[in-house]
């Protein structure tokens, strides 16, 4: 046994917060059976970082990364019924400065047209970032900021 040094730094336990979740605890989360096609998906993935993405069948890859047209359409206002009124905050903010420089630069070389666009990306992003979103909520049980 090592004596206990009162000075030295707290120790953490460093673990892959992506711990391996089994097909049968995505089955009992309280979701539809397509969400849970998808949490099962991302999981086979290897999680929200998707190491394992090239492994999987084309429709499995396809589930596991896809395109949500609800959040594409109603962005914010989906992820507050989904419950991830948080990160769907954090994202707006991110994105509305990200659009605000990006539509200065633009206007001031004289490209305002494309500056009008932007919207669309804006959407763009609420759709890739909804899926992952949801499974950090539903199955990681996080539901922070970012």
């Amino acid at each position: 046994m090592q004596p206990h040094n009162p000075y030295a730094p707290p120790v953490a336990k460093v673990d892959d917060i992506e711990e391996d979740h089994s097909d049968e605890s995505i089955e009992a989360l309280p979701v539809s059976e397509k969400w849970k096609d998808r949490f099962k998906a991302i999981a086979h993935a290897g999680g929200v970082k998707f190491p394992n993405l090239k492994d999987l069948p084309k429709n499995e890859r396809r589930k596991a990364y896809s395109f949500n047209v609800l959040a594409f359409l109603f962005g914010p206002v989906y992820y507050i019924a989904k419950g991830m009124w948080k990160k769907g905050l954090a994202l707006l903010l991110a994105c509305v400065l990200v659009v605000i420089v990006l539509s200065i630069a633009l206007g001031y070389f004289g490209l305002g047209k494309i500056a009008n666009a932007l919207g669309y990306g804006v959407s763009a992003v609420f759709a890739m970032r909804a899926n992952i979103d949801y499974y950090k909520k539903m199955v990681l049980g996080e539901n922070g900021w970012w």
